[in-house]
């Protein structure tokens, strides 16, 4: 867990608002994530969580910075260079409803990755659809549904089963459980430490949920207003008083709400 895989380098974002205006939503941001581990984005909505993760998949551009995978300059990737760099970072977003295409069957949804590299030809879809449900434990026959004959956390499954498709190096969880319930949540996270152990995988976690975030996630960034607050192990490391403030706005141990999630589903 020692090689980097991704580093972002004195990110800043700017969006203009005009009249002259320009709203930073990332401020000289810099972290890296090492191969193999679970790094959390964790802050308040608006925090720039979100924006980072769209500048590292290279779905927004950075006003300022670099970006680094495997060593690599990748900051100013265009065309074929960049089509291909997609093929190692994709992402999983937070509301599968939307991210799905409701006209498609779950198997075109599961392949239109591979066919659009040449990776499988026509005739290879149904098999290697049924080879990705398998993966993150749905039945086969599912292959032919549409994702409104879905729940929502079997079409989350259906979505993280996507961005394996193309065997990635890094995957981005953009609040990829924050719409599910308490319980399809704890089944998604172990899904997820199962296919990273299997795969190898390396996961960037987004959330809002700072106590999901500790039994996820390896260290995590604190981000307040598109800023560094400080960057932990674990909620027990937290120093600065904003994420101390943040840590008892959403939970109380005196008052037994917004309970953790068992350990024991997260093994």
């Amino acid at each position: 867990m020692n090689e980097e895989i991704i580093r972002m380098e004195h990110i800043t974002k700017r969006f203009p608002l005009g009249g002259g205006r320009m709203l930073t939503a990332v401020d000289d941001i810099t972290f890296s994530v090492r191969r193999g581990e679970t790094f959390g984005i964790v802050g308040e909505s608006g925090s720039g969580k979100s924006t980072l993760a769209r500048i590292l998949t290279r779905l927004e551009e950075p006003t300022a910075g670099r970006i680094l995978f495997r060593g690599q300059d990748v900051t100013g990737l265009s065309g074929e260079a960049l089509r291909q760099h997609r093929r190692s970072v994709q992402m999983v977003f937070q509301d599968p409803s939307t991210a799905l295409d409701p006209k498609l069957r779950i198997q075109d949804i599961l392949c239109e990755p591979l066919l659009n590299f040449g990776l499988i030809r026509s005739r290879d879809v149904p098999a290697k659809a049924r080879e990705l449900l398998r993966l993150v434990n749905l039945p086969e026959d599912f292959a032919g549904r549409y994702p409104h004959h879905m729940s929502g956390g079997q079409r989350q499954r259906v979505a993280i089963a996507r961005a394996l498709a193309l065997e990635p190096e890094l995957i981005i969880l953009d609040e990829a459980t924050s719409a599910l319930d308490v319980s399809v949540q704890a089944h998604i996270i172990a899904l997820l430490r199962t296919l990273q152990q299997e795969k190898h995988l390396t996961y960037l976690f987004i959330c809002h949920d700072l106590y999901l975030a500790d039994q996820f996630c390896d260290r995590i960034l604190v981000m307040k207003q598109g800023r560094e607050v400080e960057t932990i192990r674990g909620l027990r490391e937290a120093k600065s008083p904003y994420a101390q403030k943040l840590i008892a706005s959403v939970f109380s141990v005196e008052e037994g709400k917004n309970k953790v999630l068992p350990p024991e589903l997260f093994q």
